[in-house]
């Protein structure tokens, strides 16, 4: 895949998304203000990421504190498997959006040897079926004709998707259910009309994500353990970066925050916040923790 063709992927994939709602940022652009440039290291660094709000969150904080150090970024959204690929075959210089061990299995199966695994850059990420608290419902197994019989969902592929499929065929009750995909600021516009009319919905869900601090929702019980224990979101790069560009391999490898941090972030785009601006808010007021991912660059 050459670098025009991960563009075109990365334009078609974000029209094809449709994620101009809910706080997405679809933007193909650098992570940072034009004269954020304040270190002395130069170079060029591409980041890819699947267009989620999380990863919408993460990696243009990512983005604004590499462009501080002195890089100039780029940001490409891209599907699930086209974000892999692109890290694998060196298109892309890294992603902080792996699911792991659940979301991004597949992908983690198919290109997990042709990237260096840096680690977590955030514990405690969950999926699952997410419904408002208003709705006298608990756990999968007490789901009947709700919303419909449906299950909305986000992109094709998404691990959280696969695993609803997945769901609709294991427990009985949900022999008449069907998953309806769409894109996460499609479903994240569909729960908040719902909500709105306190009617039923069941969406795909996962966590963090700025539904939570929005809306009071809940997670159904999974006795039958479809959607896995807890996740974490890891870091990956191409191989060779740490040699090609140490300092952001320094920053992309020491990078990790918690939950209330991207949650902040992602609350800040969907209330109107660009995900630059909104980065570079967090940045600004976090400084402490971007010293420690920064230690020692120059």
């Amino acid at each position: 895949m050459s670098k025009w063709s991960l563009k075109r992927a990365g334009l078609i994939g974000s029209l094809a998304l449709g994620l101009v709602v809910a706080g997405c940022g679809s933007d193909d652009s650098n992570g940072g203000d034009d004269d954020s440039a304040e270190g002395g290291v130069e170079g060029d660094i591409d980041l890819a990421y699947v267009e989620w709000d999380t990863e919408v969150a993460s990696t243009h904080v990512v983005a604004k504190v590499l462009e501080d150090v002195g890089y100039d970024v780029t940001t490409t959204p891209l599907d699930n498997a086209v974000m892999w690929e692109a890290v694998a075959t060196g298109e892309a210089d890294g992603m902080v959006a792996a699911w792991l061990p659940g979301t991004h299995a597949e992908q983690f199966e198919a290109y997990g040897d042709q990237v260096e695994q840096l680690g977590p850059n955030l514990e405690g990420a969950a999926i699952g079926l997410v419904v408002p608290e208003y709705m006298d419902v608990d756990s999968i197994e007490d789901l009947t004709d709700e919303a419909g019989q449906t299950i909305t969902g986000i992109e094709p592929g998404a691990g959280v998707v696969n695993a609803a499929e997945n769901a609709v065929e294991e427990y009985d009750n949900l022999e008449d259910w069907t998953v309806q995909t769409s894109s996460s600021g499609a479903m994240a516009t569909e729960l908040g009309n719902a909500i709105d009319n306190e009617d039923d919905i069941v969406v795909t869900g996962w966590s963090p994500h700025w539904k939570f601090q929005a809306y009071d929702l809940k997670y159904l019980d999974d006795p039958d353990g479809v959607f896995g224990e807890a996740e974490t979101i890891e870091t990956m790069v191409r191989e060779g970066l740490e040699e090609d560009a140490p300092e952001a391999y320094q920053v992309l490898d020491n990078f990790y925050w918690e939950t209330d941090d991207m949650e902040e972030v992602m609350l800040d785009i969907n209330e109107g916040a660009t995900p630059e601006d909104a980065a570079a808010d967090w940045v600004e007021a976090n400084q402490d923790k971007v010293d420690e991912w920064t230690e020692g660059i120059e």
